[in-house]
Parts: structure tokens; C-alpha cells; sequence
């Protein structure tokens, strides 16, 4: 079995990488071409059969890697493996998921759906970013919220331009040694002390930020402090979090705004243990890469991967 390492590192192989491999197997094969061409028929054997081998090897890899990686993989279908926990129970770390690259091409992404995309830099960690400031990875979320959409979470309930709406797929867990526990499994008292933020889109100056806040702090960085179970229920971009407590109540009391033309929301479903669109904002349209359809990978998980 390819570990996740080896796959993850030929899914993103550079397509100038690929171009540089392929011309590479195209000159052996002009090289050899000429010897091939002129070997009798009745001494094609020995070295003649090991050369035609090395013909037809490097032709089937040239054709299949233009039909993978120029074609499959930037329009079709790619991939992917799951880092993190903050899909879990939907997706679990280490599961082989399939993307479809296409769907998206033809139709805009639909609410709900598990999405594949490139996040913005202050969703990122240092050595998810180039020196040339570009990001080299690509996170999975649920879609949440949709261009023109107020989005808010009322301690913990969604609620769209004022509906609210059930999460089924929606899990809130901790972190044990070793493992994840549902709070659903664990003891009313404990399950109680589950802590549940809100959270809108909101205008500060000129710029659209996420907001998130509970009866302790709004936006805090370090948002542990006078909590009973010392459990932060929102995690904040650096250059999102509030320091001055006024600031931070004029902007609580402010009204939600609307997700602007050709952006989106997306949070994930493990919502305690998860650095999403609560903490670092909106996806632009173009970060988009496809949707998640199905996990192939381990045989006990195969299955297509749910939506809503």
C-alpha cells in the first residue's frame, strides 16, 4: 500500500515537473528509435528486445502522464487524503478520498457540500506557503454559506438569512490521549459544559470580518481565561482577534452582513476542533479545486460521503 505521504507528494507533482519527465522519456525514445528501425527481423532478440522494451514503456508513461496530469487531474478528478481531524465523524484522518474537479465547471458549488479548496494565507502555517507567498496546500470543509447568505451561529444553531437549519453531519468532540470523544457519548453533566460561540460575518472599517463571541470575550486570541472547563469554543486568525473590549462590543452589537458576489463559507464539521471560515474568513470562487464524492480508502470506510 502507497503511504498517504507518497500519494499526497504525486497528486501535487508540478506540471513542469511532468513536462520535464516526459520530454526526457521522448528523447530516449529517439534515441532508440533509429536502432529499432534498423535491426533486422531475424536479429530482434537479446539487446533489441530489451531496447523495444524501454521503447514502449517510456511511450505508454509519456501518454499517460499528458492524460493524467494535463488533462485528469486539472479538470477531472484527483485525490486527496485527509490530514486532519476537523471533518471527523464525516472524515476521518488518513482516509483516500476522490475529487471531482469538473462539477464545478459547469455548475456553481451548492450548500453543503464537502469542498476541496486553497485557503487564504491566514488560514495557513509557515511552511504551508512558499517563499513567493503562494499556498501550497488545500484544506476540506463543508460549504456553509453562499454568496448573498447571512450566515450566523446562535450559540452553537445555524441559522441562514434567518432559517435555521439542522446539522446532522455536525459533531461536537474532545480531545483524549489518543483518540476523539463524542460529547454525545459522554454524560449529560459533561456533555452540558459544552461550549457553544456564536458567530456572523461583520464590517469593520472597510473590511469584512468573521466575528466570534460568547458571554466571555468577542474575537479573543487567547480565549481561555474564566472558562469553568478551559475549553476555547473558536479559534482566530491573528489579524482578526480584538484586544480592546469596546471595539469588541460595538462590533457584537453590530448587525450580520451579508457573504459578498463570488465568495464562501465553510466550516467544519468537528466544530470544537476546527481552524475554518469562523477564524480566517472567505474562500474566494477561484480557490475552489472540486467537491469530495467518495472515500476509497480504507476498504472498511468506502462509501460516498455525505452532503446533507
Amino acid at each position: 500500500m502507497l503511504s498517504r505521504e507518497l500519494i499526497d507528494k504525486l497528486a501535487r507533482t508540478p506540471q513542469s515537473q511532468v513536462l520535464l519527465y516526459a520530454l526526457g522519456l521522448t528523447l530516449l525514445r529517439l534515441v532508440l528509435f533509429p536502432y529499432l528501425m534498423r535491426t533486422l527481423p531475424h536479429l530482434r532478440s537479446g539487446s533489441y528486445k530489451v531496447a523495444r522494451f524501454f521503447n514502449e514503456a517510456a511511450d505508454s508513461i509519456v501518454y499517460a502522464s499528458i492524460l493524467i496530469f494535463f488533462v485528469i487531474r486539472p479538470f477531472v478528478f484527483q485525490t486527496f487524503t485527509i490530514p486532519s481531524g476537523s471533518m471527523v465523524p464525516t472524515l476521518l484522518v488518513g482516509d483516500f478520498i476522490g475529487i471531482n474537479k469538473a462539477v464545478y465547471r459547469y455548475t456553481n458549488p451548492q450548500r453543503f457540500d464537502t469542498v476541496v479548496f486553497r485557503p487564504p494565507v491566514r488560514a495557513t502555517m509557515a511552511n504551508q506557503v512558499d517563499e513567493a507567498g503562494n499556498v501550497n496546500v488545500d484544506f476540506i470543509k463543508r460549504l456553509i454559506g453562499l454568496p448573498g447568505d447571512v450566515v450566523e451561529l446562535r450559540q452553537g444553531e445555524l441559522f441562514i438569512n434567518g432559517k435555521r437549519f439542522d446539522q446532522p453531519w455536525v459533531h461536537l468532540m474532545r480531545n483524549v490521549p489518543g483518540s476523539l470523544e463524542l460529547y454525545e457519548d459522554l454524560p449529560p453533566e459533561i456533555a452540558a459544559g459544552v461550549p457553544k460561540a456564536s458567530f456572523k460575518l461583520v464590517r469593520r472599517s472597510d473590511e469584512l470580518i468573521p466575528l466570534n463571541y460568547d458571554e466571555f470575550d468577542v474575537n479573543a486570541s487567547q480565549n481561555v481565561m474564566a472558562r469553568p472547563n478551559g475549553i476555547p469554543p473558536y479559534s482566530i486568525a491573528e489579524d482578526y482577534s480584538i484586544a480592546d473590549p469596546a471595539e469588541g462590543l460595538r462590533l457584537k452589537e453590530s448587525p450580520a452582513q451579508p457573504i459578498p458576489p463570488g465568495h464562501y463559507l465553510f466550516m467544519g464539521d468537528n466544530r470544537l476542533n476546527s481552524f475554518d471560515g469562523r477564524g480566517w474568513g472567505l474562500v474566494e470562487r477561484s480557490a475552489i479545486v472540486g467537491r469530495a464524492e467518495f472515500i476509497w480508502w480504507p476498504l472498511s470506510r468506502i462509501g460516498r460521503i455525505q452532503r446533507n
